[in-house]
């Protein structure tokens, strides 16, 4: 990593400044306000995700009251927010618990390398600005990045692409000057981005249609919350907050529980309700009638049942076809029909990128992630002082980075209280494990071999129930017998074991 040495010593380094690393900044600040730490943003502002996507009405799929942080109330009338709503409320975390001189912008984490000797990361990290390189060392490393490629989304190869006379745009890299008034648009997709977008953009277009390969269950809720707003203003702001996010975890919990216990019951009810908000004799069953069972991939959220409306009153439709190719003046279906089209959105998808392509190393050994197992959904097995925040899959992702905040803090402080310096998970030889998440997206699916793995009982499991991991997390003891610690009067020189050479773990 060059010959430089360091210059800059924190206890702890957080990557990236969305709502994960923001979050991680306040829990450091308010539990631990005697150590250093810094937030490295690789981008030139806060916020992540609501930062960076601009496409049409890009907005939460989670309600506020469990999207937002457990000590922040949201005060906005809407549950479901648009990408500015969420932005202004994450600048305003920022501001009150006076983050801003933590956060360093246009800073990208390149690599860390861990020695066991010093118990510190030694961090090359580039100005994305400049180009220049310097480093850093850190006690430990909180990666707040989430799991998916900020600079580049995915996008199937279609034949013909080139031939096509019209706009070809991806969300994630959404044209600012791109004017879609009075257009014929094709959405490619059916996820979240596509439900989000096809009502947007039919505001004013001529014509948006939604074509998917797959459909997906889509379920229409209301965009206010009448009964949150209600208990702030009964309760007040913070009492009426977590009595709304108490009530909505609950119903998110139940909600899910008997989808999965009762898939084909809950599939006729998710179509029962599309057909009521449809046109009369709508082919509900060819457009909304998804090959797999609810929540093996995520529900899609219609705000007010905006995207029916919008098929309702002719101004977007659907199409469940597959894509043979481009045309001059269109999209071309298998089935020989030609979709016209003026702009083409390809919401196809995200790439996955494991702790935002960070390159570890420990001892001079290169950290293998797929050789690696999850810890409590927020560290990895032989590999010390790192840490991860990564949401759930099937509720609000904040609900598991509060979790792993306030575990982290209570880490800490057990470590500074026994003399310790270093913390590493160590599975058991021949443990058994399986994929890192249990989630049938395809975006998922494209990456798993590139990710760590997870067990098959806690510790080691990825939870995606908040019950379980307040128990674990919050309520549990910080130490069991899988987290091993040292300090300078225990570890012996090259006692620690290697990441690079985990313990074999069984695959399942």
């Amino acid at each position: 990593m060059g010959d430089r040495l360091p210059t800059e010593h924190v206890d702890v380094l957080v990557v990236g400044a969305g709502i994960s690393g923001i979050g991680a900044g306040r829990y450091l600040q308010q539990e631990h306000g005697g150590k250093s730490f810094a937030v490295l943003e690789a981008r030139a502002a806060a916020g992540g995700t609501w930062d960076l996507f601009r496409y049409p009405g890009v907005r939460s799929d989670s309600d506020l009251q469990t999207f937002g942080y457990e000590f922040k109330p949201w005060r906005d009338q809407e549950a479901i927010a648009a990408a500015p709503r969420i932005l202004a409320y994450l600048r305003e975390t920022v501001a009150e618990n006076g983050l801003e001189p933590h956060i360093r912008y246009q800073q990208r984490v390149l690599g860390a390398a861990w020695s066991s000797e010093t118990a510190r990361w030694t961090v090359e990290v580039l100005h994305t600005g400049t180009g220049e390189r310097t480093r850093l060392t850190a006690g430990w490393i909180f990666c707040a990045g989430g799991y998916y490629r900020y600079d580049q989304g995915f996008t199937p190869v279609f034949e013909g692409r080139e031939r096509f006379a019209g706009d070809i745009v991806h969300p994630q890299h959404w044209p600012q000057d791109l004017d879609h008034t009075g257009k014929r648009v094709v959405v490619i997709g059916s996820g979240a981005t596509a439900v989000t977008l096809v009502p947007a953009m039919a505001e004013t277009a001529e014509h948006v249609t939604m074509l998917q390969r797959t459909p997906s269950y889509i379920m229409a809720l209301p965009r206010r919350d009448a009964l949150a707003n209600r208990l702030q203003k009964v309760f007040g702001p913070e009492r009426g907050y977590a009595l709304a996010r108490r009530r909505n975890i609950a119903i998110q919990r139940l909600a899910w529980r008997l989808l999965r216990r009762f898939p084909n019951a809950g599939r006729r009810y998710i179509r029962f309700a599309n057909a009521r908000l449809l046109p009369e004799d709508y082919p509900v069953d060819e457009h909304f009638n998804p090959p797999y069972d609810p929540w093996d991939q995520r529900l899609c959220l219609a705000p007010d049942g905006d995207l029916f409306t919008a098929i309702r009153e002719g101004r977007a439709s659907v199409v469940t076809e597959t894509i043979t190719g481009f045309t001059e003046t269109g999209v071309l279906l298998a089935s020989g029909r030609e979709l016209p089209a003026d702009v083409v959105v390809t919401a196809t998808g995200l790439n996955l990128q494991v702790f935002g392509g960070i390159a570890l190393t420990v001892d001079g050994r290169e950290v293998s992630f797929p050789e690696t197992v999850a810890y409590r959904g927020m560290m990895l097995g032989d590999l010390p002082n790192f840490a991860f925040a990564i949401g759930y899959t099937n509720s609000s992702w904040t609900l598991k980075v509060g979790l792993v905040c306030e575990y982290f803090c209570r880490l800490l402080r057990h470590m500074d209280e026994h003399g310790y310096d270093t913390a590493r998970a160590v599975p058991g030889p021949g443990m058994p494990t399986r994929p890192f998440l249990d989630f049938d997206a395809g975006y998922v699916r494209r990456s798993l071999a590139d990710l760590p793995r997870q067990g098959t009982t806690s510790p080691w499991l990825m939870s995606m129930s908040y019950q379980e991991d307040r128990k674990l997390l919050r309520a549990g003891a910080v130490t069991d017998e899988f987290l091993q610690f040292s300090g300078p009067g225990t570890r012996s020189t090259g006692s620690a074991r290697s990441a690079g050479r985990p313990a074999a773990h069984a695959r399942a």
